[in-house]
């Protein structure tokens, strides 16, 4: 997969070059099985990133004294601590696992500020906002640490898109 495509596909619409490729299809194997009933709904897609999301932010208070609130304006420090690892010249492999965490940290942001879901299709985890744009924060965490995005970018895309 190309790692400078936006990462972000409009449902309904037909695709853009800048779009994720990978992202067509997506919506027919969409895991939106509920785990919770009624009021407060979360599918089982949300638990993986929901724990990924929660590890991160006891790692960073924990080990780097930094705090996290799942808001929005939370992200500039998370894009900050991509760039300082990304500078450190850290290889992909040793940072995988915080990029993810990282990454289901946005994705949780989202979420919260947007009102939208978490989805597992073909074995992606992607965030459906109430607009029926599909986000991947997992993806812009990997393209932040290459240099090429920011969570807090796509965060304010989301939120004023639709």
């Amino acid at each position: 997969m190309n790692l400078l495509k936006r990462s972000c596909v409009g449902v309904g619409r037909r695709p853009r070059e800048s779009d994720t490729t990978r992202a067509e299809g997506a919506l027919p194997s969409v895991n939106a099985q509920q785990t919770v009933t009624q009021d407060g709904t979360r599918h089982n897609a949300a638990a993986k990133p929901l724990r990924w999301a929660a590890d991160a932010v006891a790692t960073l208070r924990e080990g780097a004294r930094v705090r996290l609130d799942y808001s929005a304006p939370s992200l500039w420090r998370v894009d900050r601590m991509i760039e300082e690892i990304r500078q450190e010249g850290a290889p992909y492999a040793a940072v995988e696992t915080v990029l993810r965490g990282l990454g289901a940290y946005a994705g949780e942001v989202l979420v919260r500020e947007t009102g939208g879901e978490w989805l597992s299709a073909g074995g992606d985890l992607w965030v459906r906002t109430p607009d029926g744009r599909l986000w991947d924060p997992l993806d812009e965490a990997r393209r932040a640490y290459t240099g090429e995005g920011s969570l807090r970018l796509l965060c304010r895309d989301a939120v004023t898109a639709g």
